[in-house]
């Protein structure tokens, strides 16, 4: 295989609708729905064994946060909008990235630039300070590209999902609490998340066939506090109630909506049906998406900007909010306490009324 370093190609809902029935969509859905099918029923405590690539990922996602330590964020009190000091870890990370993966057994020195591509795109956006589900998959499509060129297998999956996935999550909230990244494309209130979307698929995944647990469990929280260390879904719950107030169907009614579902079960195949449409389906999103030989584009060739009044900066506007349409500050910088408040993954924050 020649190896070469990914890129963009999708601009148009032509090239949308191409990449719908692509085999690299087709990888992507597989992957979730294998990854999804091997965590249900498993807990995050649950003793699995761990290989030695994948104890080799968590150590580079151990140096990602030492790299956030010793890139403390800017004086900017007087915005609420990203950290200006977010870049300085971004070019350090995209710096550190060829070393971090010669670390990686079985990894090609070739392959380097294309994997690492997806690695370095997966901590958020550099110019726009700002993080969603495009970069959240990214991750993804890392982990993709490290088990098509053997450097994980199928025996992995689940060491994948519940430590190395969940251990990004980790990281991740470290970098969102303390460079204020804002959300990216946000649907406010209508998303799962200001970020994320996997953490709640493979979650409800874990929850599934649950003898005692319902949905409806999300709104008890002393059940979310006793169960947020054993299941992603109920610490994705905690950690919203960290920084926001009020009840779920004010600040989060698509979760407060899904706590009528009956059973796990339908929450998980309904959560794998919603990010086909709502992230892999959403041109703001896709078109963002990075193309390499490992995930190939095989679809229509992009219009000419000349040709597309939507057309702008090399990416499509598409919708209200939607990519970097309108900036929405960080939930993170609403809540900060400055003077002290409890620590949640990051920083000193603190619940704040919401409005």
């Amino acid at each position: 295989m020649t190896f070469q370093v990914p890129g963009k190609r999708i601009l148009s809902g032509l090239q949308l609708t191409a990449f719908q029935s692509s085999s690299t969509h087709n990888a992507i859905v597989s992957y979730i729905e294998e990854l999804n099918n091997s965590v249900i029923g498993v807990k995050l405590t649950d003793e699995v064994s761990i290989s030695p690539s994948v104890k080799a990922i968590l150590e580079v996602l151990d140096k990602i946060e030492d790299v956030v330590k010793d890139t403390p964020p800017v004086d900017n009190k007087a915005s609420r909008f990203g950290n200006p000091a977010f870049r300085t870890f971004y070019d350090k990370v995209e710096d550190l990235a060829p070393s971090l993966h010669a670390t990686l057994p079985h990894l090609p020195e070739d392959a380097t630039a294309e994997v690492s591509t997806y690695f370095v795109n997966a901590w958020g956006n550099r110019e726009r300070i700002d993080y969603g589900s495009g970069m959240e998959l990214n991750f993804l499509c890392w982990l993709i590209c490290l088990d098509r060129i053997g450097v994980v297998s199928e025996s992995d999956h689940v060491a994948l999902v519940i430590q190395a996935f969940w251990r990004y999550i980790q990281v991740m909230r470290v970098l969102q609490s303390t460079y204020w990244l804002e959300p990216a494309g946000s649907h406010g209130v209508w998303g799962l998340d200001d970020y994320h979307f996997l953490p709640f698929l493979f979650g409800s995944a874990q929850l599934r066939g649950h003898k005692y647990l319902r949905p409806k469990a999300i709104h008890d929280a002393e059940v979310v506090d006793e169960l947020a260390n054993d299941y992603m879904y109920f610490a994705c719950i905690k950690f919203i109630n960290s920084i926001k107030t009020a009840s779920l169907r004010w600040h989060s009614p698509m979760l407060d909506d899904i706590s009528a579902v009956k059973t796990w079960e339908k929450v998980n195949t309904g959560m794998i049906k919603m990010y086909k449409a709502e992230v892999l389906g959403k041109l703001p999103v896709i078109q963002h998406f990075l193309f390499g030989s490992i995930l190939p584009y095989e679809g229509p060739p992009p219009p000419s900007e000349a040709g597309d009044k939507n057309a702008h900066h090399g990416h499509v506007h598409e919708g209200w909010g939607d990519c970097c349409g309108i900036p929405i500050p960080s939930a993170f910088a609403a809540a900060q306490d400055r003077e002290g408040g409890k620590m949640i993954e990051g920083p000193g924050i603190r619940p704040v009324p919401f409005d």
